[in-house]
């Protein structure tokens, strides 16, 4: 399980952004624990792949 901060970091995106995308319904599925958000690896792996654009040959 990752946090926002941990997050953030590995993709270089602004804590602010990641929670603007949890508002707008954007960005990786994420849980609320205990009134935390932690997003589960395997979710945030799957939302890059569904992000990644191929680069034409």
């Amino acid at each position: 399980m990752l946090t926002a901060p941990e997050l953030s970091a590995e993709i270089h995106v602004p804590v602010k952004t990641l929670a603007q995308w949890r508002y707008l319904g954007m960005g990786p599925s994420y849980l609320k624990l205990g009134g935390h958000v932690r997003y589960r690896r395997s979710d945030v792996d799957a939302w890059l792949d569904g992000c990644r654009h191929d680069a034409a040959s």
